[in-house]
């Protein structure tokens, strides 16, 4: 792991509390939680879901030392891979929520996306631009003088 938050905990309660964390988001696809601990979660749920779509024994055994309980890595193998198979990342979205009252921490909701229930619809995908033909040498050195800056202009007039 490369830099994390350490929540104020022990690295022991820190990385058992996000396991849990992790297993039971996988259960239930949306948990509810403060905005740090979610943040950090995202980044875990993510690497499991993506250990679920290499779906090699290797990984599995990864996402078996890490996620709490059978049901959930059967869950992130068949399910979740079957559902994330053409998306890249980002499966996760965290929603801010409410303040909690007793000491005012942000709370959040941290869920699947693509799910049925879920809080917001995910965007869809943004549609490429289309490749322009590259312009030809002649035209280009045209167009370079054309716009070129002020500055560059008049440094040209002084040359001349």
């Amino acid at each position: 792991m490369t830099k994390f938050r350490k929540l104020n905990r022990p690295t022991g309660h820190r990385i058992s509390m996000l396991r849990t964390m992790v297993s039971q988001l996988v259960k239930h696809e949306r948990i509810e939680t403060t905005v740090a601990k979610a943040k950090e979660v995202r980044r875990l749920a993510d690497n499991m879901v993506q250990l679920g779509k290499e779906g090699t024994l290797c990984a599995a055994r990864r996402a078996a030392a890490f996620v709490r309980g059978d049901d959930v890595i059967h869950k992130l193998f068949t399910e979740l891979a079957y559902r994330y198979k053409d998306r890249a990342g980002g499966y996760t979205r965290v929603l801010r929520t409410r303040i909690r009252v007793g000491d005012a921490a942000p709370m959040a909701y941290i869920e699947f996306i693509d799910r049925e229930n879920e809080l917001r619809q995910s965007k869809p995908p943004a549609p490429q631009p289309a490749q322009r033909p590259p312009l030809d040498p002649w035209t280009r050195s045209k167009l370079s003088r054309s716009f070129a800056s002020p500055k560059e202009a008049k440094s040209s007039e002084a040359e001349d």
